[in-house]
């Protein structure tokens, strides 16, 4: 009987152990490594994208066998042999210029089963890595596109490699604009939730670039940020394009998201002053509260060589007029003539804002004059911190 006994107490042990092993394994599954995933052929291979009157170009794969359902992250790289040797991103490194590159990252920082690469983008990369000029840019161009996944813990693995019919233009290669996203909500410019264009400087405003940080010369990434008052719970989100929702950052259940239709409005805790700093490279939004009391001003100018200096000439127009205190401007400014100018505040010249940089910039209290080339532009500028911007119309 005590054999009996002892003989299904050891049984019961060893079944709680395999049980208890089991569920750890369940808790804690192993990392495989897989070796390629796919990616599926468009339904457009056959046809010819013509770039010049493409926005996105849309792709879908399946996730690679990790041995769980892991969080990937997948860019799109494009060639035009079929090899994957050298990016534009280590070219434009070289300051030498003795690097060609023979693919390009065209998307990063992609999720889920599906994404697009711009085809602007596409076709800024294609000038470069053929050298083109003006008057040699093909009728037809074939793309060749392939996928790289990554997760933590994984090495870096790629998908097999589909073609795609592409239209090609040329596009002169100078250094790329910064790429920009917009706040807008209930608590910035006049609380509409206009996303238009016609939106821009009153329901809309950018975040703008900093002065410590680099941006890409192809596709114009990198740090931006806005600082301003917000108040406490209430709603705001970002959004890439005027008039477009489909890319816009929101609030998900563990923390900020991109391109979730499902996204809850952004608010902070309390009222306050923040920064909100997006990096557009490696899609990371921060809200942080910023250390500072901000003078408020009542007025903001741009006076310049073109209208004799003048601090009440051309006055930008206040963007916050829900009800919180205002810290940005805008305005419209068609300039004749290569020339300079600066931001000056409440018809004096005590607070100034100047620097010696074009289009963009982070003016400093008395800084340098602003030298502005001749065209038309919609001129954006934050009080708190002088960012700056001048976009052309």
């Amino acid at each position: 009987m005590k054999n009996i006994l002892k003989s299904t107490l050891l049984l019961m042990c060893g079944m709680g152990l395999f049980a208890a092993c089991a569920d750890d394994n369940d808790s804690n599954p192993t990392l495989q490594q897989p070796s390629t995933f796919v990616l599926n052929e468009p339904s457009y291979a056959a046809q010819i994208v013509a770039l010049e009157n493409s926005t996105e170009i849309p792709f879908t794969w399946s996730q690679p066998d990790y041995g769980f359902p892991a969080e990937v992250s997948y860019d799109i790289q494009a060639s035009l042999t079929g090899n994957f040797t050298v990016s534009t991103d280590e070219a434009n490194a070289d300051e030498s210029g003795a690097t060609i590159p023979d693919y390009a990252v065209v998307a990063s920082g992609l999720f889920g089963g599906s994404g697009s690469m711009d085809a602007t983008t596409l076709d800024r990369n294609m000038v470069q890595i053929a050298q083109w000029t003006e008057n040699t840019v093909p009728g037809t161009q074939t793309v060749y596109v392939r996928l790289a996944a990554s997760t933590p813990g994984a090495a870096t693995i790629y998908s097999n490699v589909v073609t795609i019919l592409t239209g090609p233009y040329y596009i002169a290669l100078k250094d790329a604009a910064p790429e920009l996203w917009y706040l807008v909500g209930e608590c910035v410019g006049d609380g509409s939730w206009n996303n238009s264009a016609g939106g821009i400087g009153s329901a809309i405003f950018p975040l703008l670039t900093l002065a410590d940080e680099t941006y890409d010369k192809v596709s114009g990434k990198g740090v931006i940020a806005y600082t301003g008052f917000f108040p406490g719970g209430k709603g705001f989100k970002l959004i890439k394009t005027p008039g477009d929702w489909a890319e816009q950052w929101g609030a998900g259940d563990a923390g900020y998201v991109k391109n979730d239709g499902g996204s809850g409005n952004i608010t902070v805790p309390s009222d306050g002053y923040y920064t909100v700093k997006l990096d557009t490279k490696n899609d990371v939004l921060t809200i942080e509260p910023y250390d500072g009391a901000p003078r408020a001003f009542t007025s903001m100018g741009m006076p310049g060589g073109y209208n004799g200096w003048d601090v009440n000439a051309n006055l930008m127009n206040a963007y916050d007029t829900y009800g919180g205190e205002n810290h940005a401007w805008s305005a419209t400014f068609n300039a004749g003539e290569d020339g300079e100018m600066k931001f000056a505040a409440d018809g004096g010249w005590d607070f100034n804002w100047g620097a010696a940089s074009f289009p963009y910039g982070q003016g400093t209290q008395n800084g340098a004059n602003i030298p502005y080339k001749a065209g038309s532009y919609t001129v954006f500028l934050n009080d708190i911190t002088g960012q700056f911007m001048y976009i052309e119309n």
